[in-house]
């Protein structure tokens, strides 16, 4: 049913990424590393049995860099990390930290060439005079290699920290998004970029607002939505104009001036927002919850889903311990009939749309054990009455938190980043709900 693949104590797990097949899964850490995962194929005599999923290939993708005009050091922390279609048998994949993307061709090679005529076995040049005859090389069998290398470094283009990147459908572009400005690139041109969102003030005392997440449209290359720390989504056309300052669609909920507090604004800072794999709706998430949008309706959400609404009562210390600022990512399932998010004490939330029933599930060793079934937890809020297994509210585990997590294109195998352990758990024969 599940398994647990510990990295090193020290690194903790910054980005969870499936590429478009689901076979490869790649993690970035805090480290600057990337570890890419491959699923193994199915067991011949366990034919039910899906194939685990073990270590691929691990680089150091970032390095710690320091910028003596600014007197800043920047992170090797890896933020974001985005496959590319495969076109070929080598597969791509985007990474990023807080200022520099890189391309990284990742290949195998399971022969190596034998018998030139001009070097030696060493691969040390021959005395050209002790050549006597020419003989044709040729590919012998060894052992499989991966190969990862650098292809492209896309540098210099983004003044403040960068928090997304997203390949275009068009397989040809992709944008990177900081807190205020979003640029477009080619991925064959390094030297330039074009910005296509600026939200910069000329006086940045009159900023309100800033930039937390982008993503490109899955089938219309000229569609991209972003989302704002004031809790907006604003979907732009890059048919319209040149710079897409001005919106085609603004998605925003009234705020029901009775449920107002000072914490109001920072609880309604989206942190994520991924589009359906059917390009129809927007899943965001804020703080407290989840939320599907329709693009054909931008007044409020289609669906509201409460993800910790127990939390309310303690946004104070939450608040006072920073924890109010943690960014939680959301994902939805093949089908876009189940989304997914994190939460609190290793803890993450699915609903299911379609039947309107959630479930708390834990990442933990316990349930990592191989064919474990994850049994549903429940929180108890403050006050209330506790039934037995109940979890109460004050005895969360506030330093365990589910940030980042993936869903399989079209199997329900789900990975789960657990501040450095990464739990990959997937379901046999029913849906998760189940």
């Amino acid at each position: 049913m599940n398994s647990l693949l510990e990295l090193t104590h020290a690194d903790i797990i910054s980005t969870v990424e499936f590429n478009h097949t689901g076979e490869l899964l790649a993690t970035g850490d805090k480290g600057g590393r990337v570890v890419i995962f491959q699923r193994e194929p199915e067991s011949k005599t366990e034919p039910f049995s899906q194939g685990e999923y073990n270590v691929y290939s691990t680089f150091q993708s970032h390095e710690p860099e320091f910028d003596y005009l600014k007197s800043l050091e920047i992170e090797e922390k890896i933020n974001k990390i985005r496959w590319l279609p495969q076109q070929n048998a080598a597969h791509f994949l985007l990474s990023t930290n807080d200022k520099t993307i890189k391309l990284w061709k990742v290949s195998e090679r399971d022969k190596r060439p034998e018998g030139y005529n001009l070097k030696d076995e060493e691969g040390r040049i021959k005395d050209i005079s002790t050549v006597t005859s020419l003989q044709v090389p040729v590919l012998k069998p060894m052992d499989l290699m991966v190969e990862v290398s650098p292809r492209r470094v896309f540098a210099n283009a983004h003044t403040y920290h960068v928090n997304s990147i997203s390949v275009n459908s068009d397989y040809e572009t992709y944008m990177s998004a900081d807190d205020l400005r979003i640029n477009l690139w080619h991925l064959d041109i390094t030297d330039r970029s074009f910005n296509i969102v600026d939200i910069k003030p000329v006086n940045m005392e009159d900023l309100t607002e800033v930039i937390t997440a982008a993503e490109f449209h899955p089938h219309h290359c000229n569609l991209f939505v972003y989302s704002s720390s004031k809790g907006t989504l604003r979907l732009c056309d890059m048919r319209e104009a040149a710079l897409c300052d001005k919106h085609s669609k603004l998605f925003e909920e009234p705020e029901d001036p009775s449920a107002r507090s000072f914490f109001s604004e920072i609880i309604s800072s989206v942190s994520d927002v991924k589009f359906s794999h059917s390009g129809r709706y927007l899943l965001t998430r804020d703080y407290l919850t989840a939320k599907v949008w329709d693009l054909n309706m931008e007044s409020k959400p289609l669906e509201t889903y409460q993800v910790h609404d127990y939390l309310r009562s303690k946004l104070c210390s939450l608040y006072e311990n920073d924890c109010i600022f943690d960014k939680f990512e959301c994902a939805w399932n093949g089908s876009d009939s189940v989304i997914m998010t994190g939460a609190y004490n290793n803890f993450f939330r699915m609903f299911d749309r379609n039947t309107k029933r959630d479930v708390t599930l834990e990442a933990s060793r316990e349930s990592s054990k191989p064919r474990a079934v994850l049994k549903p937890r429940r929180v108890c809020a403050a006050g209330g009455k506790r039934r037995k297994d109940d979890i109460s509210v004050d005895s969360l585990d506030f330093t365990k938190k589910i940030l980042h997590t993936a869903w399989h294109p079209t199997e329900n195998i789900i990975a789960i980043a657990a501040t450095n352990n990464l739990y990959i758990f997937q379901d046999k024969l029913n849906s998760e709900m189940h």
